[in-house]
C-alpha cells in the first residue's frame, strides 16, 4: 500500500512547490509565500497533483471547501480551527491584491456571512493556464504589468524630500531630509569652504541610504582601507596641499567625538598616510553644550550657526593632525 502512496505524494509535492513558485513570482508578501496559500491556490484553480496547469479552472468555492480539498487532492489536513487562519492569512490578501473575486455570485452578501464563496480573477486564471509553457514568461510580464493590485501589499518605500547640497568642486548631492542629514548640508556648504577650501569629498553619509558618496579608492590610494562593518564619521574631506584628512561627526541624536570615538576613529585610518583631524560638528551651541564634557581633547568643533568659527579643544596646534 505504501509503494503505490508514493508517487502520488511526490507529484503533490511537486504541484505545491509549482503553486509557489507562482506565489513568488506575482510578488505576494513573504507571509503568503507558504504551503497553505500554494494550497489555496490551487484549490481555487481546481488543480490537483496530475492534471495540467493548461486544465485549471475557476471554482468558486468556501473556505470549508478549500479546505476539503486539501485534504481530499494533496493529503494535507488542517485543523477546523484553522479556518480563520486561511481566510485572514490568505483569501484576504488574495482578494486585496486582485488575485481572488469574493462573493462574484453575490457581491451583496454579507462580510460576515457563512456562505461567503471565493473564485480566482480571471486574468490569473489566464496566466496559471501558461505555467510551465514557453509562453509562460511573457504571460507573467504582460500580467504584472496590469496587475495593479499586486502593489497593494508590497512594502512602499519612503517618498522623501531630497536636500538639494553642493559640493566644493560645484557637483550637487541630494541628502535625504531628516537626521542628521540637517547637518551634514551646512557641513558640505558652509563648514568646507572656510576651512577645508579645495578639499576632496571622499565620504558622505546619508539618513535614507547608509552611503551617499564613497570614494574607496581614493581612500585606499592613502592607505585606508574600510572595513564594511566599520563605523564612518558622517563626512570625509581629504585636503590634499596638507595631505590632512577631516573626519567630521555630525552630531543630531548621536554624541561627539568622545575618547571612545576618536579611538575607534583612529583604528579605523589607522593605515591613513594622511594626518587626521577629527572635527564634531553641532546645529547651535546648545546643542553643543549638551556634550561639552564628553567631547575628546585634540579635537575641533565647528558649530553651524556661527559657521566662520571654529573651537579648539587644547593641543598645540589649531585644526590640524596629531
Amino acid at each position: 500500500m505504501p509503494k503505490k502512496r508514493r508517487p502520488r505524494a511526490t507529484a503533490a509535492t511537486k504541484r505545491i512547490a509549482e503553486s509557489l513558485v507562482i506565489l513568488k513570482a506575482l510578488g505576494v508578501p513573504r507571509e503568503q509565500q507558504n504551503e497553505r496559500s500554494a494550497l489555496t491556490l490551487l484549490a481555487l484553480l481546481g488543480l490537483t497533483p496530475i492534471n495540467a496547469w493548461a486544465e485549471a479552472t475557476d471554482a468558486l468555492l468556501g473556505i470549508t471547501e478549500m479546505m476539503d480539498y486539501f485534504r481530499d487532492h494533496f493529503r494535507k489536513s488542517y485543523a477546523a480551527n484553522t479556518r480563520e487562519t486561511v481566510r485572514r492569512q490568505t483569501i484576504h490578501q488574495f482578494i486585496q491584491m486582485g488575485l481572488v473575486l469574493a462573493n462574484p455570485d453575490d457581491p451583496k452578501r454579507s462580510v460576515n456571512s457563512p456562505d461567503n464563496r471565493y473564485r480566482i480573477d480571471p486574468s490569473l486564471l489566464k496566466l496559471a493556464r501558461t505555467f510551465g509553457s514557453e509562453a509562460w514568461a511573457k504571460s507573467l510580464e504582460v500580467f504584472l504589468a496590469s496587475a495593479d493590485g499586486l502593489q497593494r501589499l508590497r512594502p512602499r518605500e519612503r517618498e522623501m524630500r531630497k536636500v538639494p547640497v553642493k559640493l566644493p568642486d560645484g557637483t550637487e548631492l541630494k541628502l535625504t531630509e531628516g537626521g542628521q542629514n540637517v547637518l551634514v548640508k551646512p557641513i558640505i556648504e558652509e563648514f568646507c569652504p572656510r576651512f577645508v577650501a579645495a578639499g576632496v569629498l571622499v565620504y558622505c553619509g546619508d539618513t535614507g541610504r547608509k552611503q551617499l558618496l564613497f570614494k574607496a579608492d581614493y581612500l585606499r590610494a592613502l592607505g585606508v582601507v574600510i572595513d564594511e562593518h566599520g563605523k564612518m564619521p558622517d563626512v570625509v574631506v581629504h585636503l590634499p596641499a596638507k595631505n590632512w584628512l577631516i573626519l567630521i561627526e555630525a552630531v543630531t541624536s548621536h554624541g561627539p567625538v568622545n575618547i571612545k570615538r576618536h579611538n575607534e576613529l583612529k583604528e579605523l585610518f589607522e593605515g591613513s598616510t594622511a594626518g587626521l583631524v577629527f572635527v564634531t560638528a553641532f546645529l547651535d551651541r546648545k546643542a553643543m553644550l549638551k556634550y561639552l564634557g564628553e567631547i575628546a581633547w585634540e579635537t575641533e568643533v565647528w558649530v553651524a550657526d556661527n559657521p566662520s568659527h571654529m573651537i579648539h579643544f587644547n593641543g598645540e596646534r589649531f585644526l590640524g593632525p596629531y
